[in-house]
């Protein structure tokens, strides 16, 4: 399933805007030249429109003074309609700007000149007054003879001036070839290997034979060397690799590197004060994505900001957001929680699968063997709540616990106890754009079976782990998920609509056999009563092959309540049998780990990755990790830690996938207030922030202009427009937090 089924990028401003449409000549087919008309403005404006602006002609460009003030870039445009594209045919889109003050950002779109507006294709730069030329190339996603090239310059604070000449969109050009820069062929993970544990890299190479390898220290001495071990093609990168294992040096140092076949590596360290950072920064995450709360500078200094969605001008605010229209006739005070991703939507299937994985992380710490609870103690992430005698990552989760408990249907009214699925905003919204700025009216959207198993779910996990330190609060959990619990069974089969994607996700689910059981495994662990092991022990998902090559996500919960049921002690009639499941799972992961010559537990079906791989990857690792925790075998625990190599570089982009973790790493996730890339006043995201990773489908319009025909692994580009590969998303961050919490207890 995937997390989203139409574009984030909208024109849906634009529907009110009283537009100066000037004529338009016909269009012409997409094979001829030029689909521009007059985009030299040789004498005249026409065919342009502009939108807010004042402006003209000026030495031969067309010139527009904008206001300062406006909220969104689409108030304020400059365009042209009634243009043809054809899809499958490349486009090279080229124009020449520029702003004074320089530094200004323009938004230059290809998309549908109609509502919905469909971003096809988009280019961002920041203006320099003395005028740049900007070119690139992208593929057609559609045939369309309403399309416009559009030139958005809304959102400055102060007005400007915005100057535009040789516009241009020629079709039948050659699509553009896109090589990434993969650095050095050694491909290592650039962050650290733990001293004794599994130390593994990749070479790619076309040499058939072994090559040899020196490890160097940072004065550049050999201090190990050995021989590479060919493995011809890798199926998921394309490329001929050879694997390199220096395991067996334990010495502790920073700084080194990997030489093989007259390349050498990027750096890195062999020790453990990595991982104790990376468990913190990845949980600290989620203080930056609060909603309904300013973000205290102090806490996360360059990050600091207005409190999103209080109902402060222009925010509409969440404290009595209504229905959808025909969906319910109140208003639900629903603020709090964190933001879904890079945009200000708030989801409760989501929202409960990440509340899971962090509360399991802490639970994991107070069952498994090498579980460390006080590394998640009071006054560890720096939150507001620190010392309060309550655990950081408690206080964190329950941030978001309390806005799940909220989207509750309340009693008296119809499908009292269900779960409202969503909340976001009527129409979608461009970026950059802080969550205090947003415009847009907020709706809830209708409750599902899915969403409110989500809720029983994690409220009946919550009831267990917060009781030493909140009765009230467990006790009021428990009762909420003993309600969910039951409109869920008198609502078995109510779905997210499919199409329910303006705004936000639709994140539709249409099988809730595995929210079921996994709702009734929590109930059960907590209760300890008869009827919720009845119901777990009657569950197809019991005895199911769910360590499925994609892992467990928000849509595929199953594997939660399998985990759960495996670690936390029960009286659960054949708790053995699922424990070997367990194990089962965690071998088929290790299999398909020797198996890739990248050394992780994830090929998916095809080698098409999914959106949201990288946390794939992380999530199959975690089944690993458990069966380390079950079973104190030593290859699970090794296959787990190997696991985090490949999301901190050792893949074929020779990337880190985590920001602030190695020598080259993703930091443009796409996000509306982390966006440095496109507005320097704006902070890049926080370090331990997770992209998405590669993802075969390229649904956003700047992959698909880049990564057409990609092969796995290089599905994937660090630019804050590539929505489907370079998202950030509160569920990815939290299979982080869980696997570099075990790898740290390892050390």
């Amino acid at each position: 399933m995937k997390r989203r089924s139409t574009a984030l990028l909208s024109l849906a401003a634009l529907l009110g805007a009283a537009l100066t449409a000037l004529p338009a000549a016909p269009a012409g087919a997409a094979d001829e030249v030029e689909q521009v008309r007059n985009g030299g403005f040789d004498g005249t404006a026409d065919p342009w429109w502009t939108s807010n602006v004042t402006a003209g002609l000026t030495d031969g460009r067309l010139c527009a003074d904008v206001p300062g003030g406006t909220a969104e870039r689409w108030d304020a445009a400059v365009g042209q309609n009634d243009l043809t594209l054809v899809k499958g045919t490349s486009y090279r889109f080229s124009f020449t700007a520029s702003g004074a003050p320089e530094g200004q950002v323009v938004r230059a779109i290809v998309g549908l000149a109609d509502a919905p507006y469909d971003t096809w294709y988009e280019l961002t730069p920041a203006l320099g007054e003395s005028g740049t030329t900007y070119s690139a190339t992208f593929t057609a996603p559609v045939d369309s003879a309403r399309a416009q090239v559009a030139f958005q310059v809304g959102g400055a604070a102060d007005p400007w001036r915005f100057c535009l000449d040789d516009v241009s969109l020629l079709g039948g050009v050659p699509p553009e070839v896109y090589e990434p820069d993969t650095g050095p062929r050694v491909r290592v993970n650039q962050v650290a290997y733990l001293p004794d544990g599994p130390k593994n890299a990749t070479l790619v190479t076309d040499a058939t034979t072994r090559l040899p390898w020196r490890l160097r220290d940072a004065a550049g001495r050999t201090v190990a060397h050995g021989w590479t071990v060919p493995r011809g093609l890798d199926v998921s990168s394309g490329q001929h690799v050879h694997s390199i294992d220096f395991g067996a040096h334990r010495a502790r140092g920073t700084g080194l590197t990997l030489v093989a076949d007259g390349e050498t590596s990027r750096p890195f360290d062999i020790g453990t004060a990595a991982y104790e950072r990376l468990r913190l920064d990845a949980a600290k995450y989620y203080y930056t994505q609060r909603s309904g709360t300013p973000i205290r500078d102090d806490l996360r200094p360059g990050y600091g900001r207005a409190a999103g969605h209080v109902g402060v001008a222009p925010n509409q605010g969440d404290t009595a957001v209504p229905c959808q229209p025909g969906v319910c006739d109140y208003t639900l005070d629903v603020s709090g929680g964190w933001y879904d991703a890079g945009d200000h939507g708030k989801y409760v299937v989501n929202g409960g699968i990440t509340t899971w994985e962090l509360l399991s992380t802490y639970e994991r710490s107070l069952y498994a063997r090498t579980g460390r609870p006080s590394r998640f103690g009071d006054g560890t992430l720096a939150l507001p709540e620190s010392g309060n005698g309550v655990p950081d990552l408690l206080d964190e989760a329950r941030w978001e616990l309390d806005f799940l408990l909220r989207m509750q249907v309340p009693a008296g009214q119809p499908l009292a106890g269900m779960a409202h699925h969503k909340v976001h905003d009527e129409q979608w919204t461009g970026l950059p754009l802080l969550p205090d700025a947003d415009p847009q009216k907020r709706e809830l959207h209708p409750p599902t079976t899915t969403a409110t198993l989500n809720l029983a779910a994690t409220a009946a996990q919550a009831a267990r782990l917060y009781r030493p330190y909140d009765k009230a609060f467990a006790a009021r959990a428990l009762s909420a998920a003993r309600t969910a619990w039951a409109a869920a069974l008198a609502h078995p089969h109510r779905y997210a609509d499919p199409a329910d994607g303006t705004g936000g996700g639709a994140y539709a689910d249409d099988d809730a056999t595995d929210e079921f059981y996994w709702a009734a495994a929590e109930l059960y662990l907590t209760t300890g009563e008869q009827r919720f092991a009845d119901h777990v022990l009657a569950s197809p998902a019991h005895t199911a092959d769910i360590f499925v090559p994609n892992g467990f996500d928000w849509s595929r919960t199953a594997a939660a309540g399998r985990l759960d049921l495996a670690l936390v002690p029960s009286k659960l009639p054949g708790r053995d049998a699922v424990r070997r499941s367990v194990v089962r799972g965690a071998d088929t992961y290790l299999a398909t780990l020797a198996a890739q010559p990248y050394g992780m537990p994830y090929a998916p079906a095809g080698n098409l990755y999914d959106w949201g791989s990288a946390h794939q990857v992380l999530n199959n690792a975690v089944v690993i990790a458990t069966a380390h925790d079950l079973t104190g075998a030593a290859r699970y625990r090794d296959g787990a830690v190997q696991s985090i190599d490949h999301i901190l570089g050792r893949n074929a982009l020779n990337i880190s996938y985590v920001t602030g973790y190695g020598e080259v790493a993703a930091h443009n996730q796409h996000s509306r207030w982390y966006a440095h890339q496109l507005d320097p006043a704006l902070p890049a995201p926080p370090a331990g922030t997770l992209a998405g990773g590669p993802n075969s489908s390229i649904q956003d319009p700047y992959a698909q202009s880049l990564l057409q025909g990609c092969v796995g692994q290089f599905c994937y580009i660090d630019d804050i427009q590539s929505w489907s590969t370079n998202e950030t998303a509160i569920n990815w961050n939290a299979a982080l937090v869980r696997l570099a919490s075990f790898v740290a207890d390892q050390g």
